[in-house]
């Protein structure tokens, strides 16, 4: 015992010996090198930041990590606290999901590009619907008109499901779907696509984004209150958990958060606060944590800012590990993993000089993955112009295939692990997640801070500021504010069949007059019944989608019971 003190003791003495040296040497270096570069060619600027305001110092060294902790810090891929990544071997042992984002008008026009992507080594689907379907109306409704499939495809009833995955066997392929407050819907009609096809609910893969509280801070698509949309998050948390092991009941989203205008620390912390409110609302409903958090995902953006991305994704795994542990008292490891997909920045992308975007998409996907993603989607370079053609989706999808077999950055784990910038940046963006939780807090919660307006002030504060930096000159956009030209736009862009509209009216309308309309009526009353009581909607969610009740039939009768949310105006 008196050998081991004697040993800590002169490891001590080395490690204040090193640390004693570095100091002397930068000193010199400063004094000498630098000062005499400086005197030269003084730097650019008199301050370097991130995007997100975080100051850069000019050299990490060892004495920017004081006191750093490799085990409870860093430590080994696929142990605690994760920030190396979440499997041991990452990319090496199982690339990412490569997961292009599509839709756009008729689901026959959209099945036909996912159809094309699976042949082109896509991995998996990811679902865009369009603006009515996200806000819960049919195509013909009067609050639609002029929306119909502009920003992904437009599904009204099961019969646009069916079609949407004609010829894709579903207990085969991952399919995630960005809808949030119409979530359970949309999923009830995923679900009875997949067993008309045959398939069980158990062999289902994939996500439900169903993040409402992103809805709230940023991104606007609500229609109910925050308690009862709340009500419905937890009812498809609990009928995952029960009936479908493989699925990811919601996708926990900081990505329309930093489209918002949030900043990286904004972004990290916003999303984790609201992962660990979903966690507590499915406790309180009795689940046990270690049964629905494996399940638990999520998805962040991949900006401009190649470090201060890296270590905002390490930042969210170690943040995420440790409270899962410490305040929901996880005891499985899967329950304190965090699972992410990540899309580049579509806020990033210039419609001037269309063909520079690849390169942007480039440098962010090399950072999610870096970052260690699970899996990604690559933004197509006219996606500032309009819904993306074949064409450029093809170069996207092909960016994640050159990083993944060419650049060699997939031989190694965490390859800047260890990296003194890094580990420093991480720390900071850490230290300002945990700032925000207690502002949160503060509030008495993330509800309460939505009604407060907190997060809505704080993000337009953040975009007000980015804006004027680009406004002045401060921070340079290429193509936009710096290196412009006047050149016309070269790329071909996605013409969408004109006659879309008509034939998807037209199938609606086929759709109710066919269907058992008594049925339809006894499927909707009986959800109505289960909603202004305290059961499990989905089960008559799904019951009422296989009569084919409409989206905003079924979205009608939840208005009548919870109400519709009018948000406070905040200054």
């Amino acid at each position: 015992m008196i050998q081991k003190e004697k040993n800590a003791a002169k490891d001590d003495l080395l490690l204040d010996d090193k640390q004693r040296r570095v100091a002397e040497a930068r000193q010199e270096w400063e004094q000498g090198t630098l000062k005499r570069t400086l005197d030269r060619r003084p730097e650019r600027r008199e301050s370097f930041t991130t995007m997100s305001g975080i100051p850069i110092e000019r050299l990490y060294t060892p004495d920017d990590l004081g006191g750093f902790d490799y085990v409870n810090e860093l430590n080994f891929p696929g142990q605690f606290p994760y920030t190396r990544g979440v499997h041991s071997t990452l990319h090496r042992g199982k690339l990412w999901t490569m997961r292009m984002f599509a839709g756009f008008g008729t689901a026959e026009e959209t099945n036909e590009r996912f159809r094309y992507l699976l042949e082109q080594g896509q991995d998996g689907l990811s679902v865009a619907f369009d603006l009515p379907t996200l806000m819960g109306y049919d195509t013909d409704a009067p609050e639609a008109l002029g929306e119909f499939g502009k920003c992904g495809v437009a599904v009204s009833s099961l019969k646009d499901m069916e079609i949407l995955f004609d010829r894709i066997p579903l207990g085969e392929v991952s399919t995630s779907m960005t809808i949030n407050s119409p979530a359970p819907v949309i999923w009830a009609m995923y679900i009875a696509t997949a067993e008309k096809q045959g398939f069980s609910r158990e062999s289902l893969r994939g996500t439900l984004q169903n993040d409402i509280l992103k809805e709230f801070i940023a991104q606007k698509e609500y229609i109910f209150p925050p308690e009862p949309s709340m009500r419905l998050v937890t009812d498809t948390i609990e009928f995952a958990t029960k009936e479908m092991p493989q699925w990811n009941s919601i996708s926990i989203s900081g990505y329309h958060i930093r489209e918002a205008g949030s900043t990286a620390a904004q972004e990290l912390a916003f999303t984790l606060a609201d992962g660990f409110e979903y966690v507590r609302w499915a406790v309180e409903r009795g689940l046990d944590v270690d049964h629905f958090a494996p399940r638990l995902s999520f998805f962040f953006n991949a900006h401009n800012d190649f470090f201060e991305e890296i270590a905002k994704y390490r930042a969210a795994r170690r943040i995420w590990a440790t409270v899962m542990r410490d305040r929901f008292g996880a005891q499985s490891e899967r329950s304190l993993l965090m699972r992410f997909h990540s899309q580049t920045a579509g806020v990033s992308l210039t419609a001037q000089q269309p063909e520079i975007n690849v390169a942007r998409v480039a440098i962010q996907a090399l950072a999610a993955v870096l970052g260690g993603t699970q899996s990604l989607h690559t933004n197509s370079m006219d996606e500032a112009l309009a819904l993306p053609s074949e064409w450029a989706a093809t170069v996207a999808l092909r960016t994640q295939q050159i990083i993944a077999h060419e650049s060699g950055v997939t031989n190694t784990v965490d390859p800047l692990g260890g990296s003194y910038f890094v580990e420093a940046l991480t720390r900071q963006i850490e230290a300002e997640a945990y700032d925000y939780f207690e502002r949160i807090e503060a509030f008495g919660g993330v509800l309460p801070a939505i009604e407060h307006g907190f997060f809505q002030r704080e993000i337009s504060e953040a975009a007000y500021r980015y804006q004027r930096e680009l406004d002045r000159k401060d921070r340079l956009m290429v193509g936009a504010n710096a290196f412009a030209d006047d050149q016309p736009v070269k790329i071909p862009i996605l013409d969408m069949d004109p006659q879309g509209y008509e034939r998807q009216v037209a199938r609606l309308n086929q759709v109710r007059e066919e269907r058992d309309n008594e049925a339809v009526g006894a499927a909707l009353q009986a959800l109505k019944e289960a909603a202004q009581g305290d059961q499990n909607t989905m089960p008559f969610l799904i019951d009422a989608v296989k009569t084919y009740a409409s989206l905003g039939e079924i979205i009608d009768v939840l208005r009548e019971v919870f109400g519709e949310y009018q948000e406070p105006i905040w200054f």
